[in-house]
């Protein structure tokens, strides 16, 4: 389930507690908990709607002026239903603070080089991890799509492999495109003295 900038911080100030979705069956559950830019969200209540019982009051608790924007954002299909979802934060982005540290001792530092390993080796592609964190590292800010054809790639596999490199703390999401974390170019840097990679 994802969320606009805008409406992300509209969340984190309390503006925004709640969001709509047109779904052939829920994408989320109570209790779920999404880590965005703004913290972890909880989602709250998950429950299907009939468009007449939307209110004005819920469209502007979800970020729009009135009912009928709000609606007319959904997306179509007579085979989908309208669903009404509680949201609010509830603390910080576990990976903010990872990203930050790099009072790291060695042997973490090498356990980390050596999970990177195991994700090139899991890979059907061969290694990537020490490339895109190059790649990333040389040309911070450049759109995903720019990036994956460098390396001749389809943009959402690209993206999705950068998503397990943020997972561990090593990179972030820009307004556009990506930079590596301090703790990323920590790694890089331990990447860098093992030699080719």
């Amino acid at each position: 389930m994802l969320f606009k900038r805008d409406v992300l911080t509209a969340i984190a100030s309390g503006e925004v507690d709640l969001a709509f979705r047109r779904w052939r069956r829920p994408a989320v559950r109570p209790g779920t908990e999404l880590r965005t830019e703004v913290g972890v969200l909880l989602i709250g209540e998950v429950q299907a709607v009939p468009e007449a019982a939307v209110t004005d009051r819920d469209a502007r608790r979800a970020g729009f002026a009135d009912r009928d924007r709000l609606l007319a954002d959904q997306r179509p299909g007579e085979d989908r239903r309208l669903y009404r979802i509680g949201v609010r934060v509830t603390g910080d982005d576990p990976r903010i603070r990872l990203r930050q540290d790099t009072d790291v001792p060695t042997a973490e530092l090498d356990e980390i080089v050596a999970e990177l390993g195991r994700m090139d080796t899991r890979s059907r592609r061969g290694p990537w991890t020490a490339r895109t964190l190059e790649l990333i590292d040389g040309q911070p800010g450049v759109r995903a799509a720019e990036l994956a054809a460098q390396v001749g790639r389809e943009t959402q596999p690209f993206k999705a492999d950068v998503r397990k490199l943020k997972e561990r703390g090593l990179t972030e999401s820009l307004e556009t495109g990506y930079r590596l974390s301090p703790r990323g170019r920590l790694v890089l840097g331990r990447l860098r003295e093992r030699g080719p990679h």
